[in-house]
């Protein structure tokens, strides 16, 4: 599990210093339907024939890069850039962080019981 803080102080470009930044996980957009390899598909599909091209069935990964979006929290700036991070199953922005167990601490502190007199 990676967890990635919603705040990071990093090198911004345009402020030519060190800012924090705002991290959010990149999304992909929404295809255009004017591209001109989704042009050229759709005229080979219309009409009689079924499907022209190859549906690949063959997907070799099981995770995706995680992509990071740091937009600058600067009012005059804002300016954004991506940064790639490693493959991983399970990806959390902001999580709760992990405690450390110190071994003093295993014990709960519980209060003396009450001597009982015979």
């Amino acid at each position: 599990m990676v967890n990635v803080p919603k705040t990071r102080r990093t090198f911004c470009k345009k402020c030519g210093k060190h800012q924090p930044h705002k991290v959010t996980q990149y999304k992909k957009g929404k295809d255009s339907l004017y591209a001109q390899g989704k042009r050229r598909y759709d005229r080979k599909q219309s009409g009689y024939g079924g499907q022209t091209k190859p549906i690949f069935r063959k997907k070799a990964k099981t995770t995706k890069k995680i992509v990071l979006r740091l937009e600058c929290v600067e009012p005059n700036c804002r300016s954004k850039r991506m940064l790639a991070i490693k493959r991983c199953k399970h990806f959390e922005l902001g999580g709760d962080k992990k405690r450390k167990l110190h071994q003093n601490c295993i014990e709960p502190n519980l209060p003396p019981r009450a001597q009982q007199s015979p």
